[in-house]
């Protein structure tokens, strides 16, 4: 499982009810459906971990190795 947890660079809080993909490299990669943050500002995908991008509203917010809770700044 991995968890991306989403704050506004700005404020410091959690963005709440963002829409979060995750898109994998690789032979066998694939974009995964949109999920949205919860109140605090997690999105939970049933993936395993791997290097991929991750983008929030539609804009890359994150490029690297996926596992566990990745935390990023929009």
């Amino acid at each position: 499982m991995v968890t991306i947890r989403v704050y506004y660079a700005s404020t410091g809080k959690p963005s709440e009810n963002s829409k979060v993909s995750i898109a994998f490299d690789g032979l066998f990669g694939g974009v995964t459906n949109n999920e949205y943050t919860d109140e605090n500002g997690d999105a939970h995908f049933d993936v395993d971990p791997d290097n991929g991008t991750v983008y929030v509203d539609g804009e890359t917010a994150y490029k690297g190795y996926l596992s566990g809770r990745v935390v990023v700044y929009i």
